[in-house]
């Protein structure tokens, strides 16, 4: 009953997301068919890579004529976010099942990280069931929207007209998760750095600018936590 009323929250708390993931994976959908892909090899790019903007970002530069080596590396520093996300959730996921750790884990996604730590910092109360329901109602439904959306695109392909300009539900999807969240000086400052990085070097080839950005943002956030959180303790 408990899984039930956890997943049932998520379910309804990210319907308003799935409003943006639908056009999402419809271009990546036809971003693969661009690319050459298939339907088939499109949706299994879905299936087993399960992460939006890596899938974009390795894919045109696959179509740009990028080394494959570039690509995969660009993908995987996408990626190592998730590494983050996962340390994080481990504190709340902690006497979970193996299976629903290893399940949650892969449909790991964006949205299902932000709006559940989000409810898990909101409502510590919560009870371990309710967390995973949580987690789960906010999961399932977005992946398979990605799923069938990206299906979609590939059908469509060059039907999608170009003056439609869907690429901004891209960073609209992660500015309206995460920018409530931003909470605390490292957190700024790391947003800071990695925006202002972003646009200093986005004419750099190949997405570099991109993974400076992260790093840089990553490291500035590191730096300031360290700098000034033993302070702020030693002077409470």
């Amino acid at each position: 009953m408990s899984t039930n009323r956890g997943f049932r929250r998520g379910a309804i708390a990210t319907l308003p997301v799935l409003l943006v993931i639908a056009p999402f994976g419809a271009i990546f959908g036809a971003i693969a068919t661009q690319a050459g892909l298939n339907l088939y090899e499109a949706v299994a790019m879905s299936v087993i890579v399960l992460a939006g903007a890596a899938q974009i970002a390795s894919l045109q530069l696959l179509s740009e004529q990028a080394p494959a080596i570039v690509a995969i590396l660009t993908g995987i520093f996408i990626n190592l976010r998730f590494a983050m996300y996962s340390a994080s959730l481990a504190p709340y996921w902690r006497g979970a099942p193996l299976w629903q750790r290893a399940l949650g884990a892969y449909l790991m996604v964006d949205q299902a990280y932000g709006m559940s730590i989000r409810r898990y910092i909101e409502f510590p109360e919560d009870s371990l069931i309710d967390r995973m329901g949580y987690y789960f109602g906010i999961a399932v439904p977005t992946v398979s929207v990605w799923f069938v959306s990206t299906a979609g695109g590939a059908v469509l392909g060059a039907a999608i007209p170009p003056q439609l300009s869907l690429d901004f539900a891209i960073p609209v999807t992660f500015i309206a998760i995460f920018a409530p969240m931003l909470r605390g000086i490292p957190n700024l400052a790391a947003a800071a750095t990695s925006v202002a990085l972003a646009l200093g070097f986005h004419a750099l080839p190949y997405n570099l600018g991109l993974i400076l950005a992260a790093f840089g943002g990553m490291g500035v956030g590191s730096w300031v936590e360290n700098r000034f959180q033993p302070r702020s303790r030693g002077s409470a």
